[in-house]
């Protein structure tokens, strides 16, 4: 059987105010059929329990969407099963998601209960102590990211003249003349995924799902901030020619868009910037960066330098710190996972993927 690519974003950010949350834009619940909402702690296995459903639901030939956590990619938070339209989703702080319509799409599993609370209880002081020392870790990144984003939004005022602007309008135009046929229906819609995450592992993008998700890859070579000017007018023409799109925000400035999937066109637009360059081979490149004023660059030479170095060097203090958080917060799943009922978990887990599979089958899928 041949493996399809994973698709895999992220609807979470460590971001310069502090944790930013997409997890509202998960799955509509006007189409929505099924929303499995996960609640427990620490170490009680909500990653693993939606590992074994989506290994499941692959098995049966089902395409899952994988939403990574930001705090650590190799965890999930969610994962979105668009065939049956369902999702199963960590309902727990900082991401904390509620029903809109209890009981008729969304419900709730509790695994809390797999914990075994009166053995828990001799783990009490040590348990706090390091929840404690984990929120101030966020709260040193948080700062930090946001002095780079402060650093970063200097250089982009700089830069960005009604000048550059006007070429990049053009240069927009000409590419959905180019690219987008008038579909003949409704306008499209857009729904945001972060395509990528500031993390302790580093600054991640998953390039791999663009490729997945569209055959023609557009890179935007960008060092100065300037592709959200571009990617605006591209999102607003593909959906006024009647497509979808997903919008995926920049890190460092979430109301900002950084790439763009137009999927019923088999067309993305990637940022490439130097400290996270795309390493496909592109269908096109567009070099914003020789797009600004050549003697606007060469008279704050020195300062773009500065600013690159400080914002690089605050960047890579945060990830720190978000290293130090995954530290701690492996401690404290080492604390709670003696006393987790994990083979209450796996029988929930499998539970919930016969129920999924039984549905898929019952409707032809």
């Amino acid at each position: 059987m041949v493996t399809e690519p994973q698709i895999r974003f992220f609807l979470g950010a460590n971001s310069p105010t502090g944790f930013y949350s997409l997890f509202d834009q998960l799955i509509s619940p006007a189409e929505a059929e099924d929303i499995l909402i996960l609640k427990g702690g620490p170490g009680c296995g909500k990653s693993s329990l939606m590992q074994r459903v989506s290994s499941a639901m692959e098995e049966n030939g089902l395409q899952v969407e994988y939403i990574q956590c930001s705090g650590d990619p190799e965890s999930l938070d969610a994962i979105v099963m668009p065939e049956i339209k369902t999702a199963i989703v960590d309902g727990t702080a900082p991401h904390v998601v509620e029903p809109l319509c209890p009981g008729v799409v969304e419900r709730y599993v509790n695994l809390g209960a797999c914990y075994s609370k009166q053995a828990l209880a001799q783990e009490r002081l040590p348990i706090a102590a390091r929840t404690a020392e984990y929120k101030t870790c966020y709260q040193r990144a948080y700062r930090c990211l946001s002095a780079a984003a402060q650093i970063a939004e200097d250089v982009r005022t700089l830069v960005i003249t009604e000048t550059l602007e006007g070429k990049i309008a053009k240069r927009a135009k000409g590419i959905l003349q180019r690219e987008v046929k008038k579909s003949g229906g409704d306008g499209g819609h857009s729904v945001q995924r972060f395509l990528g995450a500031i993390t302790w592992k580093g600054v991640l993008c998953n390039f791999a799902t663009a490729d997945a998700t569209c055959k023609r890859v557009y890179e935007l070579i960008d060092s100065y901030g300037t592709a959200h000017i571009l990617l605006t007018h591209l999102a607003a023409g593909a959906m006024a020619g009647g497509y979808d799109v997903i919008t995926c925000p920049a890190l460092l400035a979430p109301e900002r868009m950084e790439h763009l999937l137009i999927p019923a066109l088999s067309l993305a637009f990637v940022t490439s910037t130097p400290a996270l360059p795309y390493p496909g081979t592109p269908h096109r490149r567009i070099r914003l960066d020789a797009m600004p004023d050549a003697e606007l660059l060469r008279r704050n030479k020195a300062r773009l330098r500065f600013s690159r170095k400080v914002s690089a060097a605050l960047v890579d203090e945060a990830v720190t710190s978000l290293a130090h958080a995954k530290a701690l917060h492996d401690e404290l799943e080492g604390l709670y996972n003696p006393f987790v009922d994990f083979s209450r978990v796996y029988e929930i887990a499998n539970t919930i993927a016969a129920e999924l599979t039984a549905r898929a089958t019952a409707k032809g899928i």
